[in-house]
């Protein structure tokens, strides 16, 4: 498909998905009860529920050298949406996984597509890049589209930008960074969409056949680095 295609076939699909963000939760069946861990693998160390929260934190005595997940155990993800309000604090940084495996070399470690989270103050370089909104592969091919972005990843595994969604500081003003936000992840086919607010922030195509997932597990993470805490709520999730 030549890339002025690739970039009609984007532009209906950021439509499409911003008219799916509109659309009632009817369809979507709840994945946490708000109350338990059931249904959830994860470790004890950092993963607890409060206040109908599912919650994530590294403290001073607990910091990781290595990304932890708690993956759900309900199924694995292939064509799919799903909904889910986050709050994060200022140095946060975490992450939606889906469509991906579990690894053998670390305990609750995932690799797959990443719907990716941070809060305002996680990046200390200037200038400063916030990650919220992007379409990172943990443990893969890394960035994959940053917020703003249409790509297509070529058969090669070559990421091509073929359209934009806006400018990627411009779409920070959509993310609030002392309150809850909505992620709208969809899933369907080689084309993933990334919505936060009920603004679409990336979108890929990803045609590279040697390295792309089409189904896998889906799962939470707390990140290496400074102490910090993430807040998840409404996990909401529809198969396609």
């Amino acid at each position: 498909m030549k890339l002025k295609a690739l970039g009609l076939v984007c532009i209906l699909a950021s439509i499409t998905c911003l008219s799916h963000a509109q659309q009632s939760d009817d369809d979507f069946v709840a994945i946490f009860d708000g109350e338990t861990l059931n249904g959830w693998d994860g470790d004890s160390t950092y993963w607890r529920v409060e206040y109908g929260s599912l919650i994530g934190e590294v403290t001073p005595e607990t910091i990781l050298t290595r990304n932890s997940f708690i993956i759900w155990r309900g199924g694995t993800v292939g064509d799919f949406e799903l909904k889910v309000e986050y709050r994060v604090t200022d140095e946060g940084n975490s992450g939606i996984n889906y469509r991906s495996v579990q690894l053998t070399d670390a305990p609750w470690s995932l690799a797959g597509y990443q719907a990716d989270i941070d809060g305002p103050n996680h990046d200390k370089r200037l200038p400063r890049r916030r990650y919220t909104g992007q379409s990172y592969e943990e443990r893969g091919r890394r960035y994959l589209a940053w917020r703003g972005e249409m790509v297509h990843v070529d058969s090669a595994g070559v990421v091509n930008v073929i359209g934009s969604l806006g400018n990627r500081d411009s779409l920070e003003a959509f993310i609030y960074s002392n309150g809850w936000n909505q992620y709208h992840i969809i899933a369907r086919g080689n084309t993933l969409t990334h919505i936060v607010n009920s603004r679409v922030m990336a979108l890929v195509i990803d045609d590279d056949l040697e390295n792309r997932r089409m189904e896998g597990l889906l799962g939470v993470q707390v990140h290496t680095g400074e102490p910090h805490k993430i807040e998840y709520r409404n996990f909401r999730l529809k198969k396609l």
